[in-house]
């Protein structure tokens, strides 16, 4: 079965025969690839009940035995145990925030979000995660982060939260950085306060592309 680079960015990251909740599984792509060629266990869960629909057909169409639909808000209702791998992707970081609250949460969770990824960081580690990879996908244009948290202590700094510890020596992904936060710094107008931030992050990156 062919996934996109995206979704198996993120099944490469999940070991054999693991048990994995997949939240906003959307059509359960990435839960049947990983029945299929890891023999892992999945709850594929989400919100939309048309997503949920395609999900359950396409569980179906492959055959696969070892994937679970679930009709659920974020994780509410889901049990969740120590040793599971929790998947989250595609959402924005308020979202991701929304449902991490106030659960009992496992010891790994890999998370691709597509804004706010200093703020996802933070947040994710004030909980009592690590950061142990981090992945950078483009494809079909699209750029997409995903960052594999387990639980553990690890002490960060500004640079890390707003670039990623492990991002900040990708090269590729400093000069994307670099060249986005150049196109919004020509649509700013000169006596814009945010001007002055970005030329901060800016030299920021620069720093760092010279140190890669």
């Amino acid at each position: 079965m062919k996934i996109s680079k995206r979704l198996e960015t993120i099944a490469n990251l999940i070991p054999e025969h693991s048990k994995v909740i997949d939240v906003g599984c959307d059509h359960a792509l990435l839960d049947i690839y990983l029945s299929q060629e890891k023999g892992c266990e999945c709850i594929a869960s989400d919100i939309n009940q048309n997503a949920l629909d395609q999900a359950r057909y396409n569980i179906l169409r492959f055959h696969v035995k070892t994937v679970t639909p679930v009709l659920a808000d974020g994780l509410e209702g889901i049990s969740i145990q120590p040793e599971d791998i929790i998947v989250i992707s595609g959402m924005g970081t308020s979202t991701i925030q929304h449902i991490l609250e106030n659960q009992s949460l496992p010891n790994r969770m890999i998370i691709g979000t597509h804004t706010d990824f200093e703020d996802l960081r933070r947040y994710v580690v004030s909980l009592g995660y690590k950061i142990t990879e981090e992945k950078y996908v483009e494809e079909k244009k699209k750029t997409y982060i995903i960052i594999d948290f387990q639980k553990g202590d690890a002490s960060y700094t500004e640079e890390d939260y707003r670039f990623g510890p492990i991002l900040k020596h990708n090269l590729r992904y400093i000069e994307n950085e670099r060249e986005k936060v150049l196109e919004i710094m020509e649509q700013i107008p000169k006596e814009d306060p945010d001007l002055l931030r970005k030329k901060k992050i800016l030299k920021e990156l620069e720093h760092l592309k010279e140190n890669v």
